[in-house]
C-alpha cells in the first residue's frame, strides 16, 4: 500500500538542490568562457570572483574538467591556474615537422632535475649535488626555455641567486603541481634509478612556492626587468658554447636518471 501511495504522490522536488544545480551549470559556463577567452592560463582566484553565490570555483572547474576529459581539448590545471590544451593523444595532428625539437644536453637535464627537486637552489649547490662544475651557458639555456626562473638571493656570503621551476615546466611535462614529480619508489619502478643510496638519503619532496623562503632575499629592484614572466632572459647572449651544450633531444629526459642529493 505504501509503495502505491509513493507512486501516486511522488516526493516533491528539493528546491534547494534544483537551485544549486542551476547555479552550478551557470558557474561552469562562466568558467568555460573565462578560460576560453584568455590567451594565458587563468588564476582560479580570478574565476572564483565571478562565481554565482553558493558555488565554489573548484566544484565548477572539476565538473568542467570531467566534461572535457574525453573531448579533443582538455581542461588542465597547472598549480592554481587553468587552461585548455589539445588532448595528449591528438597532439600529433597539430605537430609541425619543420619545427626542430628543442634539444638539451645530459648536463642540462640533470641541472633541470636538481632545480625541480631541490628548489630553491643556487649554482654552487647544483654543482655540489652533481659533483662537477656547470658548463658555461647551461643555466642560460634552461632560462631561455622558460622552465626555470630566478627566485631570489640566498642569505649567504656573496648572496648567490636561487633558481626554481616555472608553470611552463609543469605544463611541458604534464604535471598539475610540482609534488606530482615521481618519488624514489616510482623512479625505481620505472627503471630510472637502480643505484644504492647512502643511509638516510632519499628523494627530497619538491616545492615551488612563489613566496621566498626564510633564507632567501628578494632580487634587487630592476633585476626582474631583465627577464620575462617565466624568469627567462629577454636577451640571451649568442654563446656558441651554450648552444653546443644543447645536443641531446629533450625526449631523453624520460630515460635519464634523476639526480639525487649526494650523487
Amino acid at each position: 500500500m505504501a509503495d502505491n501511495v509513493a507512486r501516486l504522490f511522488p516526493e516533491e522536488a528539493n528546491p534547494t538542490a534544483e537551485a544549486h544545480a542551476a547555479a552550478l551549470m551557470e558557474a561552469t559556463r562562466i568558467a568555460e568562457a573565462l578560460i576560453f577567452a584568455s590567451a594565458d592560463p587563468v588564476e582560479e582566484s580570478d574565476i572564483a570572483r565571478r562565481m554565482p553565490e553558493g558555488v565554489a570555483a573548484g566544484e565548477a572547474l572539476e565538473v568542467l574538467r570531467a566534461f572535457y576529459a574525453t573531448r579533443g581539448v582538455n581542461l588542465v590545471r597547472v598549480n592554481r591556474k587553468w587552461l585548455f590544451r589539445t588532448a595528449a593523444d591528438l597532439a600529433w595532428l597539430l605537430s609541425r615537422e619543420q619545427n626542430e625539437p628543442r634539444k638539451l644536453s645530459r648536463a642540462a637535464i640533470e641541472t633541470l632535475a636538481i632545480c625541480a627537486y631541490h628548489q630553491p637552489v643556487t649554482r654552487a649547490e647544483i654543482e655540489d649535488i652533481r659533483g662537477v662544475a656547470i658548463s658555461k651557458g647551461t643555466l642560460d639555456v634552461l632560462l631561455e626555455t622558460g622552465w626555470i626562473r630566478l627566485r631570489g638571493r640566498r642569505k649567504a656570503p656573496g648572496r648567490p641567486v636561487t633558481y626554481g621551476t616555472t608553470d611552463a615546466f609543469l605544463l611541458h611535462f604534464g604535471l598539475e603541481q610540482i609534488t606530482d614529480l615521481p618519488g624514489l619508489d616510482e623512479l625505481k619502478a620505472a627503471g630510472l634509478f637502480d643505484g644504492q643510496l647512502p643511509k638516510g638519503f632519499g628523494v627530497p619532496r619538491p616545492r615551488d612556492d612563489l613566496a621566498l623562503t626564510e633564507d632567501e632575499d628578494p632580487l634587487e629592484d630592476g633585476a626582474a626587468d631583465l627577464f620575462d614572466e617565466h624568469g627567462a632572459p629577454l636577451a640571451v647572449a649568442d654563446d656558441a658554447e651554450a648552444m653546443a651544450d644543447a645536443v641531446v633531444e629533450i625526449e631523453l629526459v624520460e630515460e635519464t636518471e634523476i639526480v639525487l642529493e649526494g650523487d
